[in-house]
C-alpha cells in the first residue's frame, strides 16, 4: 500500500529527494514488520499547524516535530480491496524540522526521514516512555535509516 504525502505549509518548500527519502523511510518501517501492505499518510505542516494539534489531542500547549495519529485505535475501520488497511497519519512540522537540523548539524533530509520513520515506528506500537523502549526506537530508527545510506551527518 502506499505512503500518500501532503503538502499543508508554505513555508519551506519541499524537495522531491526530502519527499522520497521520507516515503522509503516509512515504507522501509512498514517492510520490516511486516506491514508493507499498510497505507501511512505523511503530512507535512508548520509551526501553528502542529501546534494546534498537539495542544488538541495531547494536551501539550507549544508545537512540536512530528505527531502521529493511528487508525488502529478506538473505532474499527473496515478494510475494502481498494484502500487496504490504513495504519494513520505522520504530521511532521518542516520548520522544526529545519530548525533541528541545524542544532543537530545535519541535513533537513536526514531530519524529515528520521522523523518520518520515528512517527512511523509511533504507528507500529513503539513508544518512548521508558529508557528501555527509547533505546529500542533509536536502534529501530538509526538502523532504517543507516539501511538507507543517510549517515548521522
Amino acid at each position: 500500500m502506499p505512503v500518500v504525502v501532503s503538502n499543508l505549509q508554505k513555508v519551506i518548500q519541499v524537495e522531491q529527494r526530502w519527499e522520497n527519502m521520507a516515503v522509503k523511510a516509512v515504507e522501509r518501517a512498514l517492510a520490516l514488520h511486516n506491514r508493507a501492505d499498510a497505507e501511512v499518510s505523511l503530512v507535512f505542516v508548520d509551526d501553528e499547524y502542529i501546534h494546534q494539534l498537539n495542544r488538541d489531542y495531547r494536551g501539550v500547549d507549544r508545537p512540536t516535530d512530528v505527531l502521529s495519529f493511528a487508525m488502529d485505535e478506538g473505532e474499527e475501520i473496515p478494510e475494502s480491496e481498494e484502500v487496504g488497511h490504513v495504519l494513520g497519519d505522520v504530521v511532521i512540522s518542516l520548520p522544526r524540522a529545519q530548525k533541528q537540523a541545524q542544532e543537530y548539524n545535519h541535513s533537513l533530509e536526514r531530519e524529515i526521514a528520521f522523523l518520518a520513520v520515528h512517527g512511523a515506528l509511533h504507528l507500529l506500537g513503539y513508544d518512548h516512555q521508558t529508557e528501555e523502549d527509547t533505546n529500542t526506537m533509536r536502534r529501530q530508527e538509526e538502523g532504517i535509516l543507516s539501511e538507507l545510506g543517510i549517515s548521522r551527518e
